[in-house]
């Protein structure tokens, strides 16, 4: 029986600058896995120009895949029915992995086996952060001790853990849904500070758009995942329930700030915090999660915290 490769590398690609795809998979190759312990699949989402006809020097290392144009989140579900490693790890194609730090994270996966490996992006392609590491501890209970970055390539997991779930097809912010539901299920997480992913900001990229029409769907496939979350929060049990809560009232607040800075319309905002408000999600609940929350709940609570909230805010996008 053929072994499992240690690693699934997915890697989505769409219209990426062929220089950065390579980049990405150099990354992945000076790794210390050897080739049967890596399985690198690259998804070509219907990029104008197939991606295969540029890849001649990495045939012998990737599986490639091309299908119609569906979205990251349609590219990724693709990654993932093709999947045989132990762990799985994504990669957007313009970033890329840094060497010395995700070994690092490679020598937890192996030597201690948790369900998942959580680590820190750069904005540098190289790091020689001295890192720590934490105690392991639960899904749940990180979910509802801490903050959490939703972004799917910042973690290292286990693929047993990954029963039925998916990316939702045809929204922004996907990974505000798959990350939570993934973590809840994680009976073993390790955090470390080591900055292992190399994370650019292209222009023209999904996060980095600035249409009026782009920015109204965002905020809306935002809210739609708030209410999904918050509904599967509604039927599991007591524990699970708390924890992914937080992440719920985290991201009520979060849809909230949004809505201010990214459309400056009080009418807008105030449409939004009656719907908020018939799904039981604002006012936001007083809860003592981080001071950032405790403040920015009793500011919304009143006419004059929200009037002092608009002419505050910094005018910015928000980087998912």
């Amino acid at each position: 029986m053929e072994e499992k490769p240690f690693v699934s590398f997915i890697i989505a690609v769409y219209n990426i600058p062929t220089e950065m795809v390579f980049s990405c998979l150099d990354s992945i190759l000076k790794l210390s896995l050897r080739k049967h312990e890596r399985e690198i699949i690259v998804v070509d989402d219907g990029s104008k120009t197939p991606l295969i006809n540029y890849l001649d020097n990495y045939l012998d290392d990737i599986i490639y895949i091309r299908q119609k144009n569906g979205g990251l989140s349609c590219a990724r579900n693709r990654g993932l029915q093709n999947a045989t490693g132990q762990y799985i790890q994504f990669v957007d194609a313009d970033d890329a992995l840094i060497t010395n730090q995700y070994e690092h994270c490679l020598d937890l996966a192996r030597f201690q086996s948790p369900d998942m490996v959580m680590f820190d992006f750069s904005r540098k392609d190289k790091s020689q952060k001295v890192y720590t590491d934490q105690k392991l501890v639960t899904g749940r209970y990180l979910l509802r001790h801490q903050n959490i970055k939703a972004t799917a390539c910042g973690y290292l997991f286990k693929s047993t853990i990954l029963g039925n779930l998916h990316f939702t097809p045809g929204i922004y912010h996907e990974d505000e849904e798959f990350t939570p539901l993934l973590i809840l299920r994680a009976g073993s997480i390790l955090q470390t500070d080591a900055e292992a992913y190399y994370y650019r900001t292209r222009e023209n990229s999904i996060t980095t758009s600035e249409d009026i029409r782009n920015t109204v769907k965002r905020l809306n496939d935002f809210k739609s995942i708030i209410y999904r979350l918050y509904n599967f929060a509604a039927v599991i049990p007591g524990s699970d329930r708390m924890a992914l809560l937080r992440r719920v009232h985290q991201l009520t607040m979060d849809f909230i700030y949004l809505v201010i800075i990214e459309t400056r319309n009080k009418h807008y905002l105030n449409r939004q915090l009656e719907e908020l408000h018939k799904k039981g999600l604002f006012p936001l609940p007083d809860k003592d999660y981080t001071t950032k929350y405790k403040w920015f709940r009793r500011l919304t609570n009143t006419k004059i915290g929200m009037a002092f909230l608009f002419r505050t805010l910094p005018l910015i996008r928000r980087e998912q």
